[in-house]
């Protein structure tokens, strides 16, 4: 079934550049984004942060999309990059909520004179968060590292696109991912995981 927008146009055969334009004036036709990105959405903030939490997540993220669907740059086609970074973020600000909550934890057990290490609270937020193969290697990347590495090994987006996501230049998504995957060999004994589409496609 064919989604409409006023005056009966099929809004669901535009690009999501025209979609999100359009909705400015018909607000119902940004469900259309929703439809088209969700799931891949959904399953980069479940492998981040877990299955229930993402659920909260990822309308969050389509919220934030549609109050900010002003500024979005016409010139990009493909609004998945810009729904990344907006995920990222939200992930960024649950981390720190997290951390926040179990620094609160540690105050309070401390009171009751418990024993509750401070590193035993940045164990428990990284287990909680990354919950794959490479939670402890990943855990070490900076957030910035983090982002890009995951974006790219998991998520399939080109440097242009993770760029795009996180509004840092193509040569500096480059770094990150080079100093990321330096990292995480070195943490695996040398094996690297994170093989980029990019190479992948140039490899056959």
């Amino acid at each position: 079934m064919h989604r409409t927008g006023q005056g009966g146009i099929v809004v669901d055969m535009e690009d999501d550049s025209t979609v999100i334009e359009r909705s400015a004036r018909d607000p119902d036709c940004f469900a259309v984004i929703f439809d088209r990105h969700a799931s891949h959405i959904h399953r980069y903030l479940a492998r981040r942060l877990g299955r229930e939490t993402a659920d909260d997540l990822v309308a969050e993220t389509f919220l934030t999309a549609f109050r900010k669907r002003g500024q979005y740059d016409p010139q990009r086609p493909d609004a998945r990059p810009w729904l990344y970074g907006i995920a990222t973020n939200l992930v960024g600000q649950h981390r720190r909520a997290e951390l926040r909550e179990y620094r609160l934890r540690q105050a309070l057990a401390a009171d009751r004179g418990e024993d509750f290490p401070a590193d035993r609270i940045d164990a428990d937020v990284t287990a909680r968060s990354l919950r794959r193969l490479l939670t402890g290697a990943l855990a070490e990347l900076s957030p910035g590292d983090r982002d890009v590495l995951l974006l790219i090994a998991w998520e399939e987006l080109t440097y242009e696109q993770v760029a795009a996501a996180l509004t840092i230049p193509v040569g500096t998504v480059r770094s990150r991912l080079n100093r990321a995957r330096r990292k995480v060999r070195r943490a695996l004994g040398e094996t690297d995981p994170s093989t980029t589409f990019e190479e992948r496609l140039s490899n056959g």
